[in-house]
């Protein structure tokens, strides 16, 4: 049976601003040369889009919610920029449902979304669709190469993992989203993919070799977090 993969990928590493649409080509040449091997869907995040109109609307007064659907418009801007790479046309009919995307998916699709709704990341959307689609993996496509005990960014200190346990993981990120130490995933996203052993490797978005190699399941440099 051919297995089932989610990439959930950051908004940092689609849209850096640097060049974008030349990585976002070569990102959708993979997903296709991939998708021979394995079924695949994505589900984008927003990235510094999604922070900026997030606290300009914050700035005017939006709370929480409202900042929320700005960010989650930004994912989809996102979403359309890889979906139309990969030829599909689908924007601005990208999927806001889970459900949408699990139907989409099941027609053979390579399925690209973004964010659903407030309070959920699109790391938490990325959990949601695997479970929805019984999906073997997710991988974590990140601007960090792997799993630490903190931010690597700003504690040179930071361990990094190459396996964890799916529990370890769930300790690192805490219970609450936001509480995370190292911000590799999302904590509800992890409790869906401990309930249903979905695996997640955690990989650099722009590490080709890597990125390839966690969709493909095979051996990757980042982080493989046992679910089982």
């Amino acid at each position: 049976m051919t297995e089932k993969v989610v990439v959930s990928i950051g908004g940092s590493i689609l849209i850096p601003g640097i060049e974008d649409h030349e990585y976002i080509k070569k990102l959708a040449d993979l997903l296709i040369e991939v998708s021979s091997k394995v079924k695949i869907s994505v589900v984008c995040g927003g990235g510094k889009t999604a922070r900026y109109y997030a606290s300009v609307c914050r700035e005017l007064g939006g709370d929480v919610y409202e900042q929320d659907l700005f960010g989650i418009a930004a994912t989809r801007m996102n979403a359309g920029l890889l979906d139309m790479a990969l030829g599909n046309n689908n924007f601005p009919n990208i999927p806001e449902t889970v459900e949408e995307a699990v139907n989409l998916f099941e027609k053979g699709n390579i399925v690209v979304m973004g964010g659903t709704v407030p309070g959920h990341t699109t790391d938490g959307v990325a959990a949601m669709l695997a479970e929805g689609i019984g999906a073997d993996r997710i991988i974590n496509a990140t601007s960090v190469d792997a799993v630490y005990s903190d931010d690597p960014k700003s504690n040179g200190n930071a361990e990094r993992y190459s396996r964890i346990t799916i529990q370890d993981l769930e300790k690192l990120v805490g219970t609450e989203h936001g509480a995370s130490k190292s911000g590799v995933f999302d904590p509800l996203g992890v409790r869906i993919a401990k309930k249903n052993k979905i695996d997640i490797l955690t990989v650099h978005g722009r590490d080709w070799e890597d990125l390839r190699s966690a969709i493909l399941g095979q051996n990757i440099k980042g982080t493989f977090v046992d679910s089982h």
